[in-house]
């Protein structure tokens, strides 16, 4: 996959240094530049082509609304505001997302997922593009504290209404969160939705058949939608 360029544009030194850190982290993005304002920006898309702009709102001089406005039609909008009461503005300037600050690095994660079609959903069976991630475990809040999961712990993911259950070898966590939400923070290459309710890892896999895999002493049912795409990736890889 070729790189995202993408350009931030904050008047704030420490909110452009966290979306700066944040970029750092995923391989597929690459920082063109850090701007203080909208004219720095705007000089930088007239000199080359930029797939991502993170505006803030309330920059001096030039609004974020009025800079999203003149960037060109190949390139995307990210905003990232502290004020909530500009989200409709936002979308209908047709923004991928509207980031409220402060941002958590699984929220802009979760933006950039949107960015690439196929993100974060594997909708009808379709897969998804991959967002390299770096880290080999996730933080899940649970029971009021944050924990830490490495992901060769997880054996599967099951999506309980508002809730889910992360199924490891000798535990189990539950943490209020989507299974979607979930699912954009494990690696493409391990972790695999073969149900609405179900995300399995495959390096646990003992075997599986045209309906289920099986996990342990655990069945894990593969969905008509998803079916054609788990069984590929099955295939590709055993």
């Amino acid at each position: 996959m070729s790189k995202i360029s993408c350009v931030i544009v904050d008047d704030e030194p420490v909110a452009r240094a966290i979306l700066c850190s944040f970029v750092d982290k995923i391989p597929n993005l690459e920082l063109v530049k850090s701007c203080k304002n909208a004219m720095e920006a705007f000089e930088v898309a007239n000199q080359q082509k930029i797939d991502i702009f993170f505006l803030d709102i309330n920059l001096p001089d030039i609004s974020g609304l009025s800079l999203a406005k003149t960037v060109s039609q190949n390139s995307k909008v990210i905003f990232t505001t502290a004020y909530r009461e500009y989200a409709v503005d936002g979308f209908n300037l047709q923004a991928v997302d509207y980031l409220l600050k402060p941002i958590a690095f699984d929220r802009f994660l979760q933006a950039i997922n949107t960015y690439f079609k196929g993100i974060p959903l594997v909708q009808n069976g379709a897969k998804r593009e991959e967002v390299q991630i770096n880290n080999d475990f996730i933080f899940v809040r649970s029971d009021r504290k944050m924990l830490k999961i490495n992901f060769d712990e997880i054996l599967y993911v099951e999506s309980l209404s508002d809730y889910i259950k992360i199924h490891l070898v000798g535990a189990v966590v539950t943490t209020r969160e989507t299974i979607s939400n979930i699912e954009t923070k494990l690696p493409v290459k391990n972790f695999l939705r073969i149900h609405r309710s179900y995300i399995v890892n495959l390096n646990k896999a003992a075997l599986y058949t045209n309906e289920f895999v099986e996990i342990g002493k655990n069945a894990i049912p593969i969905s008509r939608t998803y079916k054609e795409n788990v069984l590929k990736k099955l295939t590709e890889i055993s």
